[in-house]
């Protein structure tokens, strides 16, 4: 009879110190894996590196959008001619036998990447990245319209009235110029650039034409207008 009290205390000990390591345990706290986005404004912010990087930008966008309309040899500078099978780049015409050497080059741009990454920090993100690049014109057209960082605040709390719609809609047509120009340069280094200019002032484009443009043109808008930090974040 004696047994009976000892297991039922030997019992309450095991249960007491199970409850004890179940409260010292840290509760679970459940990670979502997208948190939402809160709305950066930015600063306008001078110097050396600040200048590098509007120097930066300059430079690349201006060969990504000037490079299609370089005439060459009675072509386009640099075309990739899908129907043809052809990729020109300048004097080098490229066809499907000699993907390899595409392959090859496109390996040592990419150690290249990694290279300058490990040697300078983030050169890459914070200098030549297309979403750095882009972002920092759609922020530069966001600045000219709505203005300097307590005024894009100010705005965005204030009340819709006129003033903010009309605000906002010169933005947003700016945004969509340029980011349909954007998809419309894409699109001039597959086709002829000439010829796509012509078809689209007479609203000819071919259905894959029109599709990548205005793919293209919307996601430029959408990453570097609205997702910004978010793209380096979850992409």
């Amino acid at each position: 009879m004696s047994a009976e009290p000892a297991k039922a205390a030997a019992a309450g000990r095991a249960a007491a110190r199970a409850a004890r390591r179940a409260a010292a345990q840290p509760p679970e706290i459940e990670q979502e894996l997208y948190a939402r986005r809160r709305k950066i404004y930015p600063r306008q912010v001078h110097g050396t590196f600040a200048r590098l990087r509007l120097a930066g930008v300059l430079v690349l966008l201006g060969i990504y959008y000037l490079l299609p309309w370089v005439p060459w040899e009675g072509r386009q500078a640099v075309l990739f001619d899908l129907p043809a099978r052809k990729f020109y780049i300048f004097d080098l015409v490229f066809w499907p036998q000699d993907f390899f050497y595409l392959a090859l080059l496109l390996i040592l741009a990419a150690y290249a990447l990694f290279f300058f990454t490990t040697l300078a920090g983030r050169l890459w993100c914070g200098y030549a990245c297309p979403q750095t690049v882009w972002t920092e014109v759609f922020m530069w057209i966001e600045r000219k319209v709505e203005g300097d960082r307590m005024q894009r605040m100010k705005l965005d709390q204030a009340p819709w009235d006129a003033r903010k719609i009309r605000i906002k809609a010169v933005k947003h047509t700016l945004w969509a110029l340029l980011a349909l120009w954007t998809g419309f340069t894409f699109v001039g280094y597959f086709t002829p650039i000439t010829e796509l200019w012509d078809k689209a002032l007479a609203l000819s484009t071919g259905p894959w034409e029109t599709f990548w443009i205005l793919f293209y043109g919307f996601a430029t808008w959408g990453n570097a207008g609205f997702m910004r930090e978010q793209v380096c974040i979850y992409m």
